[in-house]
């Protein structure tokens, strides 16, 4: 291997990190069910002008973010949100899949996957959700 082979193989790995960590912040502030640990956890997942959406969703700034979390967790209580795979990622831009769990039963009746970009402090700027499955409104 040469050593531009090797450094492009490094720089992945780094990259490769800093998408998982961005990746478990966010199920860290989205699992968050108490106001303010899901708050502290939604500082330390996005950067403050950070935007959401998804079909059921669009909103913008932490206080954004933490009102929809709340409300999926209003609308499903005691369920959670697990990652279904890798991250898959270049530049600043990652993927990743997930579903909603019941902790009761396993239950997993919603699924999609996200594309997140990336601040340069490694906090997301802007999330584009997708959903698989929901269940009948």
């Amino acid at each position: 291997m040469t050593q531009q082979e090797q450094q492009v193989a490094g720089q992945a790995v780094d990259a490769g990190e800093r998408y998982a960590v961005a990746v478990a912040r966010y199920f860290e502030a989205w699992n968050a069910t108490e106001e303010g640990a899901r708050a502290k956890a939604v500082a330390a997942a996005f950067g403050e002008d950070a935007t959401y959406t998804d079909p059921l969703a669009d909103v913008a700034g932490h206080e954004g973010l933490a009102a929809a979390i709340a409300g999926v967790h209003a609308q499903f209580p005691g369920f959670v949100f697990r990652q279904l795979g890798g991250v898959d990622g270049h530049h600043d831009i990652a993927r990743f899949g997930w579903e909603l769990v019941s902790g009761a039963d396993g239950a997993a009746p919603v699924a999609g996957f996200d594309v997140v970009r990336l601040g340069a402090d490694g906090r997301i700027r802007s999330v584009f959700g997708f959903l698989d499955r929901v269940p009948g409104l």
